[in-house]
């Protein structure tokens, strides 16, 4: 019994793999009807993302966090009202996600392929901490992982409040989160 205890402790650092953000871009989507422009999406994107995270068979942990200050649409007046009003930057100034799980992957993890992927975990957006799925797909490519992923809910679930300014006819009660990571084995 006992050989099968160094047995375990040998291949448990094989089993569990570390990686790290080493670059990636996070996005929203929301759509809105404009006045004169019609029903469009507002789309607000950051590069300021960093992080890591741990997987061993399908649990996950880690922690990875947006600079919500650094995001940009196509128009500054948007970002100023999401930054001072829905997003409360000066007080919340980041978004931050913990991953507890990750289903869809092979055990052990693969050098190659890509496969469908959702993962679960907790998003904190201002004071406010929930459970979200993302789903979407990650490509390994030797000692990188390329991962996109998607999860969408209504404002409410953040306790965020859907803007209402005069050149804005309607938001949609949706928020689509997008983020595109490339993570780096440590």
């Amino acid at each position: 019994m006992r050989g099968w205890v160094w047995v375990w402790v040998l291949f448990l650092p094989v089993l569990a793999q570390s990686f790290e953000v080493a670059q990636g871009e996070a996005r929203y989507r929301v759509r809105e009807q404009l006045v004169q422009v019609g029903i469009t999406d507002a789309v607000g994107t950051t590069k300021a993302v960093r992080g890591q995270v741990t997987l061993q068979g399908g649990r996950a942990s880690g922690e990875f966090v947006v600079d919500l200050r650094e995001l940009r649409s196509d128009q500054s007046r948007r970002d100023n009202y999401l930054r001072q009003n829905t997003l409360q930057t000066d007080r919340f100034p980041t978004a931050t996600f913990r991953p507890k799980e990750v289903r869809g992957l092979p055990s052990p993890l693969p050098q190659s392929g890509r496969f469908p992927v959702q993962v679960v975990g907790d998003l904190t957006l201002r004071e406010a901490t929930e459970e979200v799925v993302w789903e979407g797909e990650a490509e390994f490519k030797g000692g990188e992982v390329q991962v996109l992923l998607k999860t969408e809910f209504p404002f409410e679930k953040f306790r965020l409040v859907q803007p209402r300014v005069a050149v804005v006819l309607s938001v949609e009660n949706r928020i689509r989160l997008e983020v595109e990571l490339t993570l780096r084995r440590r």
